[in-house]
């Protein structure tokens, strides 16, 4: 598969649109020191509102519509097993020529895995010139990259060519549950999408990604004394082991399938039998069929346990991320990717990955996406999280030339490969 040679990066155009972004470039890695130190984790709502108060504030110039879309209430197991209301903050849509012949959609989110009370809140220089900090890579970094690309893309002549819009949810980190029915509403109306998660630290990007299910097994027993009335009991701990080892073996039951116990409750003292025990998972799977393959081999393991004396069984949860496979429009926007990147001086290279996020659902949806058009970073989801400094230029410059393509018509065989699907 070959992308024609262009001469866009050769226009003076161009190259004007391109140079001021590395004006920007100081400014960019001042503003995501800033970002980072206000705490957004998904659950804190107070956080969440600071940070759509800074981004719709920085996206002020790029003169769009902006619109809050409050979210649903979601549902949670807390650790006495019962479900339990989570409110979920709102989803910033910024909005500009919404009937154009070329719509792109440019998600992201505002949350981080870091909530309120965890030690990691503010950004520090690390010896090698990386910052490190709470949303540096994921994503406060990608949110200033798709900026900068649009700041730049609105200043160049082509702006008229491509109708964009940018959705950032408050709960990609808890598995955009609320914020999915958007993704993919938004997902239908447009072309192409553009997602600003981290790419690698040496610029590789995601290519096919695995779906992804998180779930809670609720098992209830009958207390007794241990010591006193044990056979009149009923163990949920117990139970709960024996149908974990049995989940735990599912694992490779389908090419690159895997289950995960992770966290367990259960009892409350060494002489009571226990009535309760919990326990949460994750499924990651490669092929959107393997979703009822799983779905039937639970029902098998579970079955027996409903249907015991004194027991009681509860599944909470569910795929929320189908798998990405890659179809062949979205091999096209990738070669057409990489092309811009080649026409930048980098070499773009793609791999598949485990990890899910927004571009997930987007592909369900059928919209063609690269989605690791962030920072070059790595470490997520931990307190050694960092960004490469440098790399905000770079990025902002590939998604700029990227939509200049696009408004060009260069990236027209992606739509004509997805007409024809």
């Amino acid at each position: 598969m070959t992308v024609e040679p262009r001469s866009l990066i050769s226009s003076p155009d161009t190259q004007a649109a391109l140079s001021r972004i590395d004006v920007r470039q100081d400014d960019m890695v001042a503003l995501v020191e800033a970002w980072s130190r206000i705490n957004s984790g998904s659950r804190n709502l107070d956080g969440l509102q600071a940070m759509e108060a800074e981004i719709v504030r920085a996206f002020a110039p790029l003169g769009a519509q902006v619109d809050f879309i409050e979210l649903p209430d979601g549902e949670a197991v807390d650790d006495a097993g019962r479900v339990v209301p989570v409110k979920n903050g709102r989803t910033i849509r910024f909005t500009k020529r919404p009937t154009a012949n070329r719509r792109v959609l440019m998600t992201g989110h505002t949350d981080t895995v870091f909530a309120v009370d965890h030690a990691f809140q503010a950004p520090r220089w690390l010896p090698d010139g990386r910052l490190n900090g709470p949303g540096v890579a994921d994503m406060k970094g990608g949110i200033i990259v798709m900026l900068n690309a649009l700041l730049a893309f609105e200043e160049s002549p082509f702006a008229d060519g491509v109708g964009w819009q940018v959705l950032l949810s408050p709960d990609e980190e808890t598995g955009s549950l609320a914020s999915a029915p958007l993704l993919v509403e938004h997902a239908k109306a447009a072309h192409i999408g553009m997602t600003y998660e981290p790419a690698l630290a040496d610029g590789t990007l995601a290519g096919a990604r695995k779906g992804s299910g998180n779930y809670t097994l609720v098992v209830r027993g009958k207390a007794v004394h241990a010591g006193r009335e044990f056979h009149n009991g009923r163990n949920a701990v117990v139970a709960l082991a024996t149908i974990i080892g049995e989940l735990a073996a599912l694992t490779d039951g389908r090419p690159e399938l895997t289950v995960n116990p992770a966290v367990i409750k259960g009892g409350v003292a060494t002489n009571v039998v226990p009535d309760l025990a919990l326990c949460r998972f994750n499924v990651r799977l490669k092929e959107p069929g393997d979703a009822t393959w799983f779905a039937e081999q639970v029902d098998r393991i579970l079955a027996p346990w409903r249907a015991r004396e004194g027991y009681a069984v509860a599944l909470h949860g569910g795929i929320n991320r189908p798998p990405k496979a890659l179809s062949h429009a979205n091999l096209m926007l990738m070669e057409a990717i990489r092309a811009c990147g080649a026409d930048l001086g980098l070499d773009i290279n793609y791999v598949p990955t485990g990890g899910c996020c927004e571009g997930n659902n987007l592909a369900a949806a059928g919209l063609p996406n690269v989605d690791t058009l962030g920072v070059r970073g790595g470490m997520i989801h931990s307190a050694d999280e960092f960004v490469i400094a440098e790399s905000f230029a770079e990025r902002a410059k590939l998604s700029a030339l990227i939509l200049m393509a696009f408004a060009k018509g260069d990236l027209d065989m992606v739509l004509k490969a997805r007409t024809r699907a």
